[in-house]
């Protein structure tokens, strides 16, 4: 079984005041499902096409949260909401992680660091090459 995120009733009664009402084209869709499924994906993870059915349309839900990001929507809503709440007598702060690719740490370049050509220059290349050669030939010929 999925465990959903859902807002509180609480926390949409303080969220709703503050989101873009009278636009134009067609009517939104539930607009409470939406950020739910948009507050899922951000607290677990995962791809936007991965967000369970519940929330809606998986392209919905990401198209609304890259709107509202781009024209600002989202730091406006989260200014307004913290404005109007009190301050609280202890704060916490939580970090979080970014999932990577195992290939994202370098890749065909390698590391990044890179020996300066005058170092170099006073050294012996490097190569698989010549130690078999120093060596001579292999027995299997």
């Amino acid at each position: 079984m999925l465990d959903l995120y859902w807002l509180s009733d609480d926390a949409w009664a303080r969220l709703e005041p503050h989101l873009p009402h009278n636009q134009p084209g067609r009517p939104r869709v539930d607009d409470r499902r939406v950020i739910s499924g948009i507050l899922h994906i951000l607290k677990t993870g995962a791809r936007w096409r991965d967000v369970p059915p519940e929330y809606g349309p998986a392209k919905t839900i990401y198209n609304r949260y890259t709107r509202w990001a781009h024209r600002g929507v989202w730091q406006r809503i989260f200014a307004k909401v913290a404005a109007g709440g009190a301050i609280p007598d202890e704060l916490m702060l939580d970090s979080s992680h970014v999932k990577a690719h195992r290939s994202a740490s370098g890749g065909k370049g390698g590391s990044g660091r890179r020996r300066s050509a005058y170092r170099g220059a006073a050294e012996r290349p490097k190569s698989i090459v010549w130690p078999m050669l120093a060596a001579g030939s292999s027995p299997s010929r």
